[in-house]
């Protein structure tokens, strides 16, 4: 996810503490399984990332309000303690959610950011803004939003506020790798999609695309979300014989399969959610340099030079017999792709938003 992204990098200009969500009293009390303060430093690059995990005398307590609100202010102090042990003086909270604005009143920092990855209603329908992200946009320092549709709906409430589109490790998904054990048995040609398979995608399509061209294999890899009214077509979809259903993999195994598909699929369903998207997998597909067909939703209309959008079936098979043609996979297309995917590597996005976190803390700091 964006945020183990960001946060992972940003731990080579900064010490970071990763908190953790608390245990629920009842894991804490009745089960016993949570234990004490956890402090755990993952085998990263860098060494100022610590991942923090409340224990048991720290639970997630709803009621009474006080109590909870007192326990959330020791779990924020505690992990803030751990910078200053570590020799920090300068202390920022990078929040990702509007539901832990309750951490600015927990403890002081010298700078605090909100970074917005998602339209957090969820909502296939439009809802008002929610008024308490709003007053959390307009109360910390620095706001990134991930996308130009959640800019234009969020981006005018603070006048810090940075677009930070989502990126790619480029080194991970353009250099070559192996193909998967459980894909060398799926015919060619392999139109794919890696990613959740949740209900924000478009089923219909995929249903469609498989069902009229059984020479095509359809290949999903991915864990099954929330799927909701759409669970029936999934199961209908999972059943046809040239569709693949690959289950979840191991992040550094998912790399490899984008590159041995001949399609990558964005087959997003276009409503009021999808519209405030920016897909990870576009520029993870862009980097592997294979063909793209995409929904044109709000984020990638911009792409439309190397990404194929199709607004309908018909337009769904016209972009992909194209995509499947020899000038598709000519070494100049391929280039043009992967040149696309570069300019959104992570370690640049990263560095971009590093250097504004500490121009917003001073001009020592920004030196």
């Amino acid at each position: 996810m964006p945020r183990h992204q960001v946060l992972a990098r940003l731990s080579r200009y900064f010490h970071v503490v990763w908190a953790e969500p608390p245990h629920s009293w009842r894991e804490s009390w009745l089960t016993r399984e949570a234990g004490a303060d956890t402090f755990h430093e993952p085998d990263l690059s860098a060494s100022g990332f610590v991942r923090y995990r409340p224990g048991i005398w720290l639970p997630q307590v709803y009621r009474p309000k006080a109590v909870g609100a007192w326990l959330e202010s020791q779990r924020v102090k505690r992990a803030a303690a751990l910078l200053r042990r570590r020799g920090c003086k300068t202390t920022v909270f990078y929040l990702w959610r509007p539901g832990f604005a309750h951490v600015l009143d927990a403890a002081s920092c010298n700078l605090s950011c909100y970074h917005i990855d998602d339209e957090y209603s969820f909502s296939a329908l439009e809802h008002p803004l929610d008024e308490a992200e709003v007053q959390l946009i307009k109360r910390v320092d620095q706001v990134f939003i991930h996308s130009p549709a959640l800019l234009e709906r969020k981006g005018g409430f603070n006048p810090n506020t940075l677009y930070v589109p989502n990126g790619v490790d480029y080194a991970a998904f353009s250099s070559p790798h192996d193909e998967p054990t459980d894909l060398k048995a799926v015919p060619h040609p392999r139109l794919g999609y890696i990613g959740n398979i949740k209900t924000q995608l478009d089923f219909q399509v995929l249903y469609d695309l498989a069902t009229r061209h059984p020479e095509w294999s359809l290949v999903l890899v991915g864990p099954r979300g929330y799927l909701g009214a759409d669970a029936d077509l999934v199961e209908k979809i999972a059943a046809l014989r040239n569709v693949y259903l690959l289950g979840n993999k191991l992040v550094a195994a998912v790399c490899a399969y984008p590159q041995h598909m001949d399609v990558c699929l964005l087959p997003y369903a276009m409503n009021d959610y999808t519209k405030y998207i920016y897909p990870l997998k576009l520029h993870e597909y862009l980097a592997s340099g294979r063909p793209v067909v995409a929904t044109p939703i709000r984020s990638l209309e911009s792409f439309g030079h190397v990404v194929a959008l199709a607004r309908n079936l018909s337009e769904w098979e016209e972009s992909i017999r194209a995509a499947l043609s020899p000038t598709a996979t000519q070494v100049d297309s391929v280039e043009e792709r992967r040149k696309v995917a570069q300019k959104y590597d992570w370690d640049g996005l990263v560095k971009r938003i590093a250097q504004t976190i500490c121009e917003r803390l001073g001009q020592a700091k920004a030196a």
